[in-house]
Formats: C-alpha cells, structure tokens, sequence
C-alpha cells in the first residue's frame, strides 16, 4: 500500500468526522482511487448509506447519534442502523408495540409512504390487516402479531395525536405520577394550560408500549 494511498485513507476518514455524511464519489477522490475500491473500503469500515436519497451517502459506524427507534437525520439525509429501507421498515414495525400504519410510517422516517409501502404488501416478514378502517402493519411472527393486533385493538379514533410540546409534558405527568389514571393525567395537564383528553392519552401510552391494558382508577 503507498503512502499516497494510505494518506488518503485518513484524510477520507477525518473528511467523515468533520462532514458526517459523504458520497462514495467524495470517497473516492479522497483515497484516489476508483468507484469500485471505494465502494470496498467503505465495506472495510462497515459504513452505513442512507435509506433516502438512493442510498447515496454513507456514514461511519461512530458518526450516528440514533434516536430510541434506530433512526438518524443530518441536514435532509436519512440512516438506520437497521440498514436499508426495507429492512429499517421491517425492524419499526417489528420492534413496534401496535404496529404502524402508514401515518406512523411516515412520522418515523420522514418519507411518503406511497414511495415504499406497496412493496411492503407481501412481504413475508410482516402481516398487512385493515383495522379502524386503514391499513396496519404487522409483525409476521405469531406471538408478535397477537400482541400487537391486540393492542392496537384497543386503540380508539380520538381525533389528534398530542403535539410534540403536549407529548413532553405528558410524560413528564406519568413519570412524576405513574399512578395517575389517564383522566386524572389529563386533570393534571389542564392546570398547566395542556389541554389533552383522557382518551387521546390512552392512546398515546398504549401506542408507545408504556401502560397495561387495564387503566387504573381514577384518583
């Protein structure tokens, strides 16, 4: 390997740090070298590419901070530590605690879901089912799908998701109060000037995994 070479590697690599995010091109041109050693060395280095954009930019293993669904965006460029965008979709909806329908889809990867979603109609790894009048998502294993059919189940049409803003204090509420049952929650807010219905927050716990099937009584 010559030193020219070698240099190259550890400028592309500090060029990652800096930048975040490049092309395989931009790699290339750093290491001097063709498309296709780029193409290898990235796979040397376990980069990730991006689930938007074709797949066009990749990044480092060290460079992401994901958030709590295994997703990162830097300046309109979308990645999963999942990988691609098949298998980002399949471990959301896998990992997921009611299943996602294609509006949940859309919130957690910032696409439209008229882009990917057709693809999805088959696919074995996942179970497709109309409920409450739209089409869900699924995981395909059995015990998966029965939690989460059963949950989602129990979601009820209450207009509106909360607001981001609305969300943080709800949570602040049942982290503080985790006896609280959904009405006194809502109690709670509203003497904050966070007007959220009992229902909505039902279906905001339940959507997000964070409360058993059986409210609590009132207090």
């Amino acid at each position: 390997m010559s030193r020219s070479f070698e240099r190259g590697l550890k400028e592309a690599r500090e060029a990652f740090r800096r930048r975040k995010i490049m092309t395989l091109g931009e790699v290339a041109a750093f290491i001097r070298s063709s498309i296709h050693t780029a193409r290898r060395r990235l796979k040397q280095w376990q980069a990730t590419n991006s689930y938007n954009h074709n797949g066009r930019y990749y990044t480092l293993p060290k460079v992401p901070e994901f958030d709590g669904h295994g997703l990162w965006r830097w300046r309109g460029v979308f990645f999963s530590q999942y990988g691609n965008l098949k298998q980002t979709v399949r471990a959301l909806v896998q990992h997921s605690p009611a299943g996602l329908d294609a509006g949940e889809l859309r919130s957690l990867l910032g696409l439209d879901p008229r882009s990917f979603l057709s693809a999805f109609a088959d696919d074995p790894q996942l179970r497709r089912e109309q409920t409450h009048g739209r089409f869900v998502y699924y995981g395909a294993a059995a015990a998966v799908y029965r939690g989460q059919r059963e949950r989602r189940g129990l979601l009820k049409a209450t207009g509106r998701p909360p607001t981001p803003a609305e969300a943080i204090a709800l949570l602040v509420e049942k982290i503080k109060h985790p006896a609280l049952s959904d009405e006194a929650l809502s109690r709670q807010l509203r003497k904050q000037n966070v007007l959220v219905a009992a229902a909505t927050i039902r279906n905001f716990l339940l959507h997000h995994g964070l409360t058993e099937k059986k409210t609590p009584h009132s207090i």
